[in-house]
C-alpha cells in the first residue's frame, strides 16, 4: 500500500485485553485476524494489556499493521490481588482485571484528539474504555462469547464461597453486556448461536447483534506438512490442546484423565493423553501421576502433537462459542471425538465430520473406535473439506463488511492477505 493510500485511510481505535499476538490461543487468533481485517481499511490505534512478560517480544510484530500501538503491562499475580478491589467499587472481578490507568488516558486522549471513524473493542472486559466516554463515529464491540452465561454455569455448578463469587460476577457481566448492546452500534459474537443468546436477552437490539464465525488457517494447519512424531506413535494417543489456566479447558482434561482414559485402557492397555498447552494449573498437573496421562506445558508448535494423534479429543463440559482447537484438527485432517458443547457453533456433521459423544462411556468408545479401525481417515478427510470450504479467515470476516468495510474501499481479502504463515513465531 502506498503511503499517499495510508494518508487518506480513516483512524480506528483498536481495544484488545491481550496483545493479539502470536496467534496460539483462542482470544488472541480472532484478535489478531480481526486487526488484520481492518488494517486493510483504516489506520490503527491498538491498545492492550500484556500479563504475559514473554509477549512483549511480539509488539514489534505488530507495528507494520499499525498506525500506534500503546501496550500497558499487568503484573498477572498483583493484579489477581488487585481486582479484588471490584468487591468495593462494585465492578466485575474480571473488569477490574484490565483496568489501568494509563490505558484510560491514552484511549481517552485518542479518542478526543484523533475522533476515530470507528471503535473496535475486543471483548466485554475492555467495554468499559469507552463507554463513559464521547461518541465518535461507530462503535463495535467483539463480545465472541456471551460471557456471563460462563459464570452462570460456574455459580450453578460450584459449591462453597466461590459460589457466591461467580454469582456475582455474573450479575455484573450481565449489566455490562446489557450496557454494551445499548449504547454500542453493533455486538458481535464468534456464533449464530452465541448471537441468539444475546439477542434473546437484549430483544430491543436484535437488529444490531450478529453472529461472525472464527475461521482457520487451512494453509498453516495443513495435514501435508511434515511434521516429527513428539511421542511413541506405535501406541493409541489422544491429544487435546488449548490454554490450560482456563476453567473450562482444565475441567475437561481432568474428566478426560480420570473417568474416559481408564475406560480406554481397559481395551486399549498403552493408551496415552497428551494435554498440549501452556500454563497448566496445579489441578492439571496432577494428572501426570495417572498411567499415560503427559501435560506438555507451552509449546513452540502444537501441529506436530494433532499430525500423529490417533484422535484430537475435545470433552468440553463448559463450553461458550467456537472452539479453535475443534477447528485446528478438523483442518489437519484429524477425527475429532467432542462433546455437544464443543461443536456448538461450527457447521460440521457431527458423525461423518466429527465424532459426538456426551458421556464418559460414548467418548470412550468413540476413541477406541478411533484406535481399531480405519474411520478416522475419512472422518478426517470429511472435517479437512469442510474447514476448507466453510471456515477461510477471510470468507467468515467477510460477515463484518456491510458494518466495517468502507463503502469506497475495494476488497483486499486476498488468500494471501490471511495467511497467519508469516506471522508465526
Amino acid at each position: 500500500m502506498t503511503a499517499n493510500a495510508r494518508t487518506a485511510m480513516a483512524d480506528l481505535l483498536f481495544l484488545a485485553q491481550r496483545l493479539p499476538y502470536p496467534p496460539t490461543k483462542g482470544e488472541k487468533i480472532r484478535a489478531f485476524h480481526d486487526l488484520k481485517y481492518l488494517a486493510q481499511w483504516y489506520d490503527i490505534h491498538l491498545g492492550c494489556l500484556v500479563d504475559d512478560p514473554e509477549d512483549m517480544a511480539y509488539v514489534d510484530t505488530l507495528r507494520p499493521m499499525c498506525r500506534d500501538i500503546h501496550v500497558a503491562r499487568v503484573d498477572r499475580r498483583i493484579g489477581r490481588v488487585t481486582c479484588l478491589r471490584g468487591l468495593l467499587t462494585g465492578d466485575a472481578l474480571s473488569v477490574t482485571y484490565f483496568r489501568n490507568r494509563g490505558l484510560a488516558d491514552w484511549v481517552r486522549t485518542v479518542t478526543e484528539t484523533i475522533r476515530p471513524a470507528v471503535t473496535f473493542v475486543y471483548s466485554s472486559n475492555m467495554a468499559p474504555y469507552i463507554l463513559d466516554l464521547p461518541v465518535t463515529g461507530t462503535r463495535v464491540v467483539d463480545l465472541v462469547d456471551v460471557d456471563s452465561e460462563k459464570w452462570r454455569v460456574f455459580a450453578e455448578t460450584t459449591t462453597g464461597p466461590m459460589r457466591f463469587v461467580y454469582r456475582r460476577e455474573w450479575q455484573k457481566i450481565v449489566a455490562l453486556e446489557r450496557r454494551i448492546a445499548h449504547e454500542c452500534d453493533f455486538s458481535t459474537f464468534v456464533s449464530n448461536a452465541e448471537a441468539a443468546v444475546f439477542a434473546g436477552q437484549n430483544p430491543d437490539c436484535a437488529a444490531r447483534i450478529r453472529g461472525v464465525s472464527n475461521g482457520v488457517d487451512h494453509r498453516y494447519f495443513d495435514p501435508a506438512l511434515d511434521h516429527p512424531a513428539v511421542y511413541d506413535t506405535s501406541q493409541p494417543n489422544y491429544v487435546f490442546t488449548g490454554t490450560m489456566d482456563y476453567a473450562p479447558n482444565a475441567d475437561a482434561v481432568i474428566w478426560f484423565a480420570t473417568e474416559i482414559l481408564p475406560l480406554i485402557r481397559r481395551y486399549e492397555p498403552a493408551a496415552q493423553f497428551h494435554i498440549v498447552g501452556s500454563s497448566p494449573s496445579p489441578e492439571v498437573l496432577k494428572l501426570t501421576r495417572l498411567p499415560g496421562v503427559f501435560v506438555t506445558g507451552r509449546v513452540t508448535d502444537v501441529r506436530p502433537y494433532i499430525a500423529h494423534a490417533t484422535a484430537s479429543v475435545a470433552p468440553m463440559r463448559i463450553a461458550r462459542g467456537i472452539q479453535n482447537k475443534v477447528l485446528e484438527a478438523m483442518a489437519m485432517a484429524k477425527p475429532v471425538v467432542l462433546t455437544p458443547g464443543a461443536l456448538e457453533g461450527i457447521e460440521a456433521d457431527p458423525y461423518t465430520e466429527t465424532i459426538l459423544a456426551d458421556t464418559a462411556t460414548s467418548f470412550a468408545a468413540a476413541c477406541c473406535r478411533m484406535a481399531a479401525t480405519t474411520d478416522g481417515i475419512a472422518i478426517g478427510r470429511a472435517a479437512r473439506r469442510r474447514i476448507v470450504r466453510d471456515y477461510d479467515w477471510a470468507a467468515t470476516l467477510s460477515r463484518f463488511d456491510d458494518i466495517l468495510r468502507p463503502q469506497s474501499a475495494p476488497s483486499l481479502t486476498e488468500t494471501a492477505f490471511f495467511s497467519t504463515e508469516s506471522y508465526r513465531p
